[in-house]
């Protein structure tokens, strides 16, 4: 059950940042949850450097947004073709 409600979260979390951050990305709803889970990963292990968060606890729905944004935004920066 804990991996089922992992996706749902993804999805959440991926869907806002997309909400967030509004353009021309790719993918639909796996895109969301790949990034979802991705942000929450990320922002999971840049709050454990930190020092914000300890060796077993999760990153908060909003540092996963945080995350995944993050994602979003340096995959915006990277694809940019340049003139």
């Amino acid at each position: 059950m804990h991996f089922i409600g992992s996706i749902i979260i993804g999805f959440l979390v991926g869907a806002l940042a997309k909400l967030l951050m509004p353009g021309k990305d790719p993918g639909g709803w796996f895109v969301c949850i790949v990034l979802g889970l991705g942000g929450s990963l990320l922002a999971g292990w840049l709050g454990r450097g930190l020092g914000w968060y300890g060796p077993d606890d999760a990153a908060g729905f909003l540092m996963s947004t945080f995350g995944a944004v993050l994602i979003l935004a340096l995959y915006r920066f990277m694809s940019k073709k340049k003139a």
